[in-house]
């Protein structure tokens, strides 16, 4: 079975600690990649700039999956939010 590296800690895994800690490394990855395109945009290189938004695209889905969640929990209770 493939290891999901975007899934929280083991001991935050389904926690809101866990999540809104995972949409921070997604949202620092995301920024990173950003900065990528940037570059290879800057330096005129088409396949560079390709690679850099095709690294971006599953980065941007990850963190739109774990925003979901939290709204998700919102959602069930919102009292604790």
């Amino acid at each position: 079975m493939a290891k999901n590296r975007s899934a929280p800690a083991r001991g935050l895994r389904g926690s809101k600690a866990g999540l809104v800690l995972s949409l921070g490394s997604s949202a620092l990855a995301v920024i990173r990649a950003s900065k990528q395109v940037g570059r290879a945009k800057g330096a005129h290189d088409r396949l560079n700039t390709a690679d850099a938004v095709a690294g971006l695209l599953p980065l941007i889905t990850s963190a739109a999956l774990v925003l979901r969640q939290l709204r998700g929990r919102r959602r069930e209770n919102p009292e604790a939010a």
